[in-house]
């Protein structure tokens, strides 16, 4: 499928930005002309999420992005991140640039996705490419996930589930789970460490929104931007550290993996 073109400048590869899970990750884009994604959530770095779709297409050529690649400081990366402005596995050249860009910088490879897509076993093998896969689950329940993420119709958390525990089975890498913890979902914590069970990641990631939520999509805000953002932003409601250290040794408890937080990084 021939890429649309894109309606901003911007470049597919970004950073490296710091990052509180992988150091210094360099981004890609495989969106880059607006904000796209099956979910839009409450929280979304992002902001508004301008294209809210679950269909998978080639939106940036894969030449495009391993050009903006060679004009970037990848060399100082850790790691490359597969994020951008949405849900990269809406990109059918998603493997195909995974692969390149291996081949071309041997870095390790990351990719963060809500995992509304993984029950397209395309999607999965686009994955298996990746040395670490970080998925969303935010919810226990289709109301919090209605409530939480915002889906686009035909997504509900059984859909969502079933995706990540084929995936599971299949994948050969380091597989994270990561959750945004908030006042809003904080009831979902217990129930979701029965899915937590489950679905046996490698790693459990407890996140809450300490970065303020821009009210517009701008390119920028893909990356983690310094100083005012030029939209306005909205403050969230976040756990405190005694919260989020009472959410992780609930969590630790129960399940017995491993687990992570952002006020406590590994």
């Amino acid at each position: 499928m021939q890429a649309m073109t894109p309606t901003t400048t911007q470049a597919a590869v970004y950073g490296p930005v710091k990052s509180w899970r992988l150091g210094r990750s360099l981004g890609i884009d495989l969106l880059v002309q607006s904000s796209i994604c099956s979910f839009r959530c409450a929280y979304c770095q992002l902001g508004k999420i301008e294209l809210p779709t679950a269909e998978r297409r080639e939106w940036v050529a894969t030449a495009r992005v391993l050009a903006d690649l060679e004009l970037s400081d990848w060399r100082s990366a850790d790691v490359v991140t597969f994020s951008g402005n949405g849900e990269p596995t809406l990109a059918t050249n998603l493997g195909e640039c995974i692969r390149a860009i291996r081949d071309r910088t041997g870095k390790p490879i990351v990719v963060l996705t809500n995992g509304t897509l993984l029950n397209d076993p395309a999607v999965r093998a686009d994955l298996a490419a990746a040395d670490r896969v970080y998925v969303k689950l935010d919810a226990a329940s289709d109301r919090g996930l209605r409530m939480v993420d915002n889906p686009v119709e035909g997504i509900t958390l059984e859909g969502c589930l079933a995706g990540i525990l084929a995936f599971r089975a299949e994948y050969a890498g380091y597989l994270a789970i990561q959750t945004m913890v908030m006042p809003m979902n904080l009831a979902e914590v217990e129930p979701l460490c029965d899915l937590y069970t489950r679905i046996k990641p490698d790693e459990i990631q407890l996140n809450t929104p300490l970065r303020p939520m821009p009210r517009a999509w701008y390119p920028e805000s893909r990356g983690n931007h310094e100083g005012p953002a030029p939209v306005p932003e909205s403050h969230l409601r976040v756990l405190t550290r005694e919260q989020a250290c009472e959410v992780e040794q609930l969590v630790r408890e129960k399940t017995g993996l491993k687990v992570v937080s952002v006020y406590q990084p590994a």
